[in-house]
């Protein structure tokens, strides 16, 4: 077997190892323009902050690849006769496959604005990326970050860490406003403040504008307010990358249409991780899944269906972390950001605004517990994972806290304080705090 991956990131990555676990004796070849190997993407942001060098994101050394007859063509594919089975490069080159699977990523939204063609206007998915912010915010004072996401708190953290002054605009009344209730969303607000980085909300962009050289010099929003800049950063989103799929019959939608097996509408393709599109989601999960751990469970679950094994893709309970500057942040299973029917939600704050822990239960009872939000505040996933799986009571989940805590030996502890609050929010399901060895269970 011929198989052939399109891209290189973490989905195309671990099919090809686990491939390679499965079938010993299949030649795999993974084509990929963006970088001759596999690096991680998610630490881009500290290759430019100084913390690590280009070299520590590669997860695999050079020998890797040979060793485990991985073969590496750096191109870009260009099109895709799958009545022949074969990729045509812009190299010249054609391969012909017996499986073939697209995991072509995302690419950047680009809403198009007028000059967002000038230099300095970017965002940031990949290493060209990097290398073009490395390059084009040398020497600058102030950069604007265009949308109020992951990405766009990346962006401002990056150009903060650098001396640089970063603006951020974002369209909605609050930080990520889709996903963090208002609480969670004031708590990112004073991280911004902390590292005094102003943030314009209710204000979109209207206009990039350039200079004499084809360079930013500033931006219009649509409050007609002009504000000066050097470069600009785009973090409104990606979209699957659909420009392979596009050239042959292989059936798209916003994503790459596929089934619960990861396979297209022709055969021998397949299609994971960001580009990948469900027909028909399991209940309560989305199309189009663009998050590093869904993408390598996708890449093992294809590669089982690739070497015989046919394997739905179930993938559990909804995970996600982040870091807002010093802030980290993580969420588990249903984690809505405004009031939803039949559920409730337990919200604590330390004073302190430094740390967070809010839990989703069913109204009714026994009030089964269904998602978590954590900042400042770490929890271990299996546990939580655990709770939402086994459907607990918040009674049961905040009188054993403990068992979620995975903060540092000395860290604070707040189970006491979490659940004094709960109590008086929720007396009807006073909690008692289990106790361990004579001290309240580490939360």
């Amino acid at each position: 077997m011929h198989l052939v991956i399109v891209g290189n990131g973490i989905t195309g990555i671990t099919c090809a190892l686990t491939v390679r676990r499965l079938r010993s004796e299949a030649r795999i070849t993974l084509v990929s323009a963006e970088s001759a190997h596999h690096y991680a993407r998610t630490a881009l942001m500290y290759v430019y902050m100084g913390h690590l060098r280009p070299q520590d994101i590669k997860p695999y050394e050079d020998w890797f690849w040979a060793e485990n007859r991985l073969e590496l063509v750096h191109a870009i594919a260009t099109n895709l006769d799958t009545a022949h089975q074969q990729l045509i490069l812009d190299n010249g080159t054609t391969l012909t496959y017996d499986q073939l699977l697209l995991a072509t990523g995302s690419e950047s939204r680009r809403p198009g604005w007028p000059g967002q063609h000038l230099a300095g206007v970017q965002s940031l998915y990949g290493l060209p990326d990097l290398e073009a912010m490395a390059r084009d915010t040398r020497g600058i004072t102030r950069g604007v970050v265009v949308g109020g996401g992951l990405i766009g708190v990346e962006l401002a953290e990056m150009l903060h860490s650098r001396g640089i002054e970063p603006l951020v605009l974002v369209r909605d009344g609050r930080y990520w406003a889709s996903v963090l209730p208002p609480e969670e969303a004031h708590l990112v607000d004073l991280q911004f403040s902390e590292n005094h980085v102003p943030v314009r909300y209710h204000t979109e962009l209207a206009e990039i504008l350039g200079d004499a050289q084809g360079r930013v010099r500033a931006v219009r929003t649509t409050q007609r307010e002009e504000i000066a800049c050097q470069w600009v950063g785009i973090a409104t989103g990606v979209a699957p990358n659909l420009a392979l799929a596009k050239t042959s019959a292989v059936e798209t939608d916003r994503g790459i249409l596929v089934d619960e097996f990861l396979r297209t509408s022709v055969p021998h393709v397949y299609a994971a991780g960001d580009c990948a599109q469900f027909r028909r989601p399991a209940a309560g999960e989305v199309p189009i899944e663009q998050l590093w751990y869904t993408g390598r469970m996708q890449g093992e679950t294809v590669a089982h269906t690739i070497c015989g094994q046919p394997t739905p893709y179930r993938r559990g309970v909804w995970f996600n972390s982040a870091k807002f500057f010093n802030l980290e942040y993580q969420t588990y299973g249903q984690a809505p950001a405004g009031p939803t029917p039949s559920l409730e939600s337990f919200y604590w704050e330390h004073a302190a605004g430094r740390a967070a822990f809010r839990v989703y239960f069913r109204a009714d009872a026994p009030h089964a517990v269904v998602g978590f939000n954590a900042l400042g505040l770490r929890l271990r996933q299996a546990v939580c994972e655990e709770w939402i799986r086994q459907r607990a009571p918040v009674a049961a989940v905040l009188a054993g806290l403990g068992a979620a805590n995975f903060d540092a030996e000395f860290a604070p502890q707040h189970e006491a304080a979490i659940v004094a609050a709960f109590n008086r929010q929720f007396p009807q399901q006073a909690v008692v705090l289990q106790r361990r060895k004579g001290l309240f269970a580490r939360f």
